[in-house]
């Protein structure tokens, strides 16, 4: 038995969830992460030092079970979509939360939510009404809630920084749209964090909302002007116009960042609502870090080190999946139906480990080793039907988890020197599979390549058919490309190895 406070964190999986672990067992809490796949926390740095309790939040039983014995729970479940469907489907699973929370007996419930202007029912874009809906069901639910509202979160991974950050860089100049002029108040997500842990501390007869923010309010042109300055590009030029409704904005946005049409669609419809501060009501019970908040330069200066660092922990794409419910590798034959597949192997002068270093690095910067234009095009083809696309790169450049995503793939399992299998998430007839096994092979390895394809009904098999008299020059330069690479690099750390033993020798 342990005499120290549990605090639970659902969206454990996310962006902020997958965050706040660690600063809760910092702060000195037994966390619970509750997710509806524990296997997807696998390869997460903090696993060995957490509980973790299996429950689709949508049920109610699980729910309650997964809650019990907890003093604070984190409310961290969000979705996000082009469609309207979203905000019904957080208002059941809130509702069937609360009341679970209550019945479980947990003290108090942390949400965080978002900042919003004082505005009637109907108001606010969709997102910023769902987000208020969810407040005010867990403030309804009997238990103690913190409901903390924040603006645009500044730090590496984020959706609102990785759509700032991709727009500035990639564009010198642009045409805007006329929200570039609203006023909105961000804060450091190291700082969304102080507060969160912070609020497991206020008193038991405090329930109410607290808006979130950092020192300083900026228009998104300033943001846009400041962050090409910490990153050391030249001034941007930015044209506003009245013309780019926040549809036409996020079809903009999809396009030129990593952030897909699907989810820029909710981010732009906010960001024509000026969200500033109205009180600082949150320092009464939790006082800002002894450095004071971190100013939005700082806060980009962090991101940036991260993100050249390596040092990404957890990515708006972590939770964000295309079709969440598609089938698994496990599921039987007739399950999707019929499988059609590619399968090819290729023996290569490289150990298991020099080869799986080189299919660490697939996707992102690194490319897929084979036809660049036919990937560049079928990325651009997913984007425009509302799929990922390419641009969503990858959270690491030479490192792979479970469950990160890969451009269009999503890491289902992976074991290090022997096997990397990525799961499509791009728009499909069909389910789809790419595995690499790698095992000894004299001096060397013999990779096996497996491309898998579950179709659904006519159209998935005229879709695998018709790309047939492609896969020689898709898969068959993939696997060889990747073999070039792992013998590459093998002579490069021979060649260097020799050139220390002579400089050595010289001495």
């Amino acid at each position: 038995m342990t005499d120290k406070r549990v605090a639970a964190v659902t969206g454990v999986t996310g962006y902020v969830g997958g965050r706040l672990v660690p600063e809760l067992l910092r702060a000195g809490f037994a966390v619970r992460g509750i997710a509806r796949n524990p296997g997807r926390l696998r390869d997460r740095p903090w696993r060995g030092d957490i509980e973790v309790a299996e429950a689709d939040l949508t049920d109610a039983t699980a729910t309650r079970a997964a809650l019990e014995g907890v003093d604070v729970v984190y409310y961290l479940v969000h979705s996000l979509s082009a469609d309207d469907t979203f905000a019904a489907r957080d208002r059941r699973v809130a509702l069937t939360f609360a009341q679970a929370a209550r019945e479980a007996g947990v003290k108090r419930i942390v949400y965080l939510g978002g900042m919003h202007p004082d505005a009637e029912p109907g108001e606010l874009s969709l997102h910023l009404e769902s987000r208020r809906e969810i407040g005010d069901i867990l403030l309804a639910s009997g238990v103690p809630t913190a409901a903390l509202q924040a603006a645009v979160i500044l730090g590496s991974g984020s959706a609102s920084f990785e759509m700032m950050r991709y727009i500035t860089e990639r564009l010198p100049a642009m045409v805007a749209p006329k929200w570039v002029d609203t006023r909105i108040q961000p804060i450091a997500v190291r700082d969304v964090l102080h507060y969160l842990v912070g609020a497991a501390d206020i008193p038991s007869d405090v329930s109410r909302t607290f808006d979130i923010g950092g020192p300083e309010v900026l228009t998104y042109r300033q943001m846009m002007h400041r962050y090409a300055k910490v990153a050391g590009l030249p001034r941007r030029t930015i044209v506003p116009v009245p013309v780019l409704t926040p549809r036409l904005s996020s079809h903009w946005v999809g396009l030129v960042t990593p952030v897909p049409t699907s989810i820029a669609k909710p981010l732009v419809g906010s960001l024509i609502h000026e969200v500033v501060a109205h009180e600082s009501d949150i320092k009464t019970y939790v006082p800002d870090p002894p450095e004071g908040l971190v100013g939005f330069d700082r806060a980009v200066t962090l991101a940036l080190a991260k993100i050249e660092g390596d040092a990404v922990e957890t990515r708006w794409s972590d939770a964000w999946r295309v079709d969440p419910g598609q089938g698994q590798a496990s599921d039987p034959d007739w399950a999707g139906g019929s499988e059609l597949e590619d399968v090819r192997t290729l023996d290569v002068d490289a150990t298991p480990a020099e080869v799986f270093d080189v299919l660490q690095a697939i996707g992102g910067e690194s490319g897929w080793y084979s036809w660049p234009l036919a990937w560049r095009v079928r990325g651009i083809m997913d984007r425009l039907v509302g799929g990922p696309g390419l641009r969503r790169g990858r959270r690491s450049p030479k490192k792979l988890a479970l469950d990160d995503v890969v451009d269009v793939w999503r890491v289902e399992d992976v074991v290090p020197g022997t096997m990397l299998r990525l799961r499509a998430e791009m728009r499909l007839p069909g389910y789809a599979w790419l595995e690499f096994r790698l095992e000894p092979h004299g001096d060397g390895t013999r990779i096996t390549q497996h491309a898998e394809f579950r179709p659904r009904g006519l159209a998935g098999q005229l879709y695998w058919y018709s790309l047939v008299p492609f896969h020689p020059l898709v898969f068959s330069q993939m696997i060889a490309g990747i073999g070039e690479a792992a013998e590459a690099a093998k002579r490069a750390a021979a060649e260097s190895g020799r050139a220390v033993e002579d400089v050595a020798g010289s001495v």
